[in-house]
């Protein structure tokens, strides 16, 4: 047999054992690519992915907005405030109609060196400078960073905390984009998940009570979803008010909006930094926000469902009346008398 017949041979059988004795590499990691992409397109893994891709963000901004100057962004009140009580007394001291407890004149002094020292604080404020004495790696802890990802990829905008760097601004338009269709395909994902569960739980609850009917479909009413809603942001206002203080409607308040991804930004339960309590309480209120529109999306799924079904029976109900008039004009006409 020629050298290169002996050669082809042997390189068809070497295929030919290779493909009969295992998988081709390549297809090994596209298949495995498949079943990954599939498990993150289920329940779980769209949250398990939501929740990486905050803690990823959270780990992203905190090493991008750590390298700023404080000096760039911080201001203290305490040399503001001395500064001003400086000029306050020199003022006062200095002019002798204010001396002799003339308090018009004394009036009008301080009430313009602290309009200025208002406007000041104002202006600060709105430039959102830290004015307590906090170096970015104090403001931007991992809880906090956390809260900041789910603001933005929930489109709550709190606007308690906000990058300063112009590299931060970019990554927050980049994150937004990629994290909101994320969120949306979350939140319609666990609202089925959420439905089914509790719609089972509600089926379960009737034949327990016996009020189900053999073959009757059971609906669960809107009333049910709203009341799960309102006990939810119950127990919230009744944790976040005895944490922070705040009268319970201050904490209602605080609880609608954010579920309702309004987000005034106003009170955010844990936003003092000061201690590691504050730091737990940003971490419960992310799990809290990130579970309440959870039910939210299991409630609209629900409603909607209702909905369809209430829909379908008003068509019926249209078409029966329908006919009902139809039949009773064809009746009609033909026991006319004829001439």
């Amino acid at each position: 047999m020629p050298r290169g017949i002996s050669m082809r041979s042997s390189l068809r059988s070497r295929d030919s054992s290779s493909t009969s004795t295992g998988v081709d590499p390549r297809e090994r990691i596209k298949d495995c690519c498949r079943k990954l992409v599939a498990f993150m397109c289920t329940q779980v893994g769209v949250g398990g992915l939501v929740v990486g891709y905050a803690i990823v963000g959270a780990f992203g901004f905190i090493s991008i907005e750590s390298q700023i100057d404080p000096r760039t962004t911080m201001c203290v009140q305490d040399d503001i405030r001395r500064e001003y009580a400086n000029e306050l007394w020199l003022s006062t001291a200095s002019n002798q109609s204010v001396n002799v407890f003339n308090q018009t004149a004394f009036y009008v002094v301080s009430n313009s060196i602290l309009q200025r020292y208002q406007e000041n604080i104002t202006d600060r404020k709105r430039q959102k400078l830290n004015c307590n004495g906090l170096t970015p790696q104090d403001v931007w802890t991992f809880p906090a960073a956390l809260m900041f990802c789910l603001s933005v990829f929930t489109m709550i905008g709190y606007g308690s905390l906000v990058p300063k760097t112009q590299w931060g601004k970019g990554a927050t338009v980049i994150y937004a984009v990629l994290g909101i269709p994320l969120y949306v395909l979350y939140f319609l994902n666990m609202g089925k998940v959420l439905a089914q569960t509790f719609k089972w739980l509600y089926t379960q609850l009737h034949e327990c009570t016996g009020q189900r009917k053999p073959g009757q479909r059971i609906i669960v009413p809107s009333t049910a979803c709203l009341w799960v809603i309102f006990g939810y942001i119950i127990v919230g206002s009744i944790i976040f008010a005895e944490w922070e203080g705040w009268d319970y409607l201050d904490s209602t308040y605080f609880c609608v909006t954010s579920l309702c991804k309004i987000g005034m930004g106003d009170l955010v339960p844990g936003w003092s930094h000061s201690t590691k309590d504050s730091q737990t309480k940003l971490i419960i209120t992310f799990v809290y926000m990130l579970l309440g529109m959870g039910l939210i999306a299991m409630c609209y799924n629900l409603m909607k469902e209702e909905v369809y079904v209430k829909a379908r029976e008003l068509k019926e109900q249209l078409n029966q009346v329908m006919d009902t008039i139809h039949y009773k004009l064809i009746t009609c006409c033909k026991s006319e008398p004829t001439d």
